[in-house]
């Protein structure tokens, strides 16, 4: 009776390895091809990384030239400031058009007493 409980045992131990060793190659399997499908969208992610750092990079350039550009503009809107106080001064120093026609009439009111 022992040798049979063992032979049943045996054959039922011998099946259930063999399931196990099944079971465990079909998620082997199933694993593998999960691994390959993350392993795809990695590599699809590290391209589109390697494409966004050499755009980022492009821009930081491309910001480098508009930042000295911009500091030009600065320099020559502050030379224009300076230019219009200069006007704006000259302007006040200079007659209007309403004192010019009084100054105009005093003229001709003088060469008249004159005559």
């Amino acid at each position: 009776m022992t040798d049979d409980i063992r032979k049943i045992i045996g054959e039922y131990k011998d099946e259930t390895k063999r399931h196990f060793d099944e079971k465990t190659e079909e998620i082997k399997r199933h694993f593998d091809v999960v691994k390959e499908g993350l392993e795809n969208k990695m590599d699809g992610i590290s391209e589109q990384v390697a494409t966004n750092t050499e755009q980022i990079t492009a821009l930081q350039g491309d910001m480098k030239v508009v930042r000295q550009d911009l500091g030009k503009v600065r320099d020559d809107v502050e030379v224009i400031k300076l230019d219009l106080e200069v006007i704006k001064n000259d302007l006040k120093q200079k007659v209007s058009r309403d004192e010019f026609v009084i100054l105009e009439r005093r003229v001709s009111m003088l060469e008249e007493k004159q005559r």
